[in-house]
């Protein structure tokens, strides 16, 4: 099939690998490169960077709401579209543009997780599974007829990025099996019932809340790895948490129980947080007994106060 392919961060790019080798990709859109840093230096997204190595067309408009955007993309002549977390809503004129409609990729089992961080609210609900939804789209958000589904279990372990990585193998592939299939798949309804929303993360989530419960927190920490990262303020100083087990330990939420050896910190519920993997401001991720071997917590002291 002729396909335009949509899509923006490491997530899409093995999605857009497995169509190159099966399908005649005739233009590959994604957001449009930032600039960063006093350089002004251009950062193209991930999808960006492999179109180009791929020799395939690029377009990174700010917007599909206009009739010249919808004009280029019609001259295309492509059968279908294909999104992957490209970031941007298409109206119902995109939609409509194409004689097999547009399918996404998402990474949860719909109804579960409509949004924009669907693999972070998954590990920090406690959620036993997530998995690869391949959907018709509709102009509501997430809301289409399902084409098929891949189960992705949620080890005690696995944290945001672990998840991420493992569920954009399992969407490509889940992808080119249904575009194989396509004219004799039987869509389903989602039931409207079941659904729930995955809110886009917000940096005032990261920092730890030490009046929550232990496996909360641990939780969050997992799902929150690699990116945005929780942390918490000691001395006006932001330390990122990367991993942290539950320990036994009694204190006020927040009170450093231990500082020297180890970083153990009150909870609620009676228990307490060992801090194992950190990065302090301007250094490296390490684990705990590095920086520790030339930084003490005081114990006694409380974090974030």
């Amino acid at each position: 099939m002729k396909i335009v392919f949509m899509g923006t961060p490491d997530f899409a790019v093995p999605v857009l690998e497995a169509l190159a080798k099966e399908h005649d990709v005739v233009a590959v859109y994604t957001r449009a490169p930032k600039e960063s840093g006093r350089g002004k230096k251009i950062n193209k997204t991930p999808v960006h960077l492999l179109a180009e190595k791929l020799g395939f067309e690029v377009r990174t408009p700010r917007t599909l709401r206009n009739d010249d955007e919808l004009d280029v993309l019609k001259s295309f002549h492509a059968d279908i579209a294909i999104v992957a977390a490209y970031g941007l809503l298409l109206p119902q004129t995109v939609l409509d543009a194409f004689p097999k409609g547009c399918i996404n990729v998402h990474a949860s089992l719909l109804p579960r997780w409509r949004g924009a961080a669907p693999i972070q609210r998954a590990i920090e609900a406690g959620d036993a599974q997530s998995g690869i939804s391949i959907m018709k789209m509709a102009l509501a958000l997430d809301a289409g007829d399902v084409l098929r589904q891949a189960i992705v279990p949620i080890s005690d372990t696995m944290t945001g990025g672990d998840l991420h990585d493992e569920l954009s193998v399992v969407g490509a592939d889940l992808l080119i099996q249904v575009l194989r299939d396509l004219d004799t798949i039987v869509p389903m309804k989602q039931d409207e019932a079941l659904v729930t929303y995955a809110e886009k993360l917000d940096k005032s989530e990261c920092l730890l809340n030490f009046n929550q419960d232990a496996e909360v927190l641990c939780r969050k920490i997992r799902a929150f790895f690699p990116y945005p990262a929780t942390y918490f303020m000691y001395h006006g100083e932001r330390f990122k948490v990367y991993l942290a087990s539950v320990v036994t330990g009694v204190g006020e939420a927040g009170e450093i129980l231990e500082g020297c050896h180890n970083l153990v910190v009150a909870v609620a519920s009676g228990k307490a947080l060992q801090i194992e993997k950190i990065q302090r401001e301007g250094k490296q991720p390490m684990a705990i007994s590095e920086l520790l071997k030339g930084f003490v917590f005081a114990e006694g002291e409380k974090l974030n106060s």
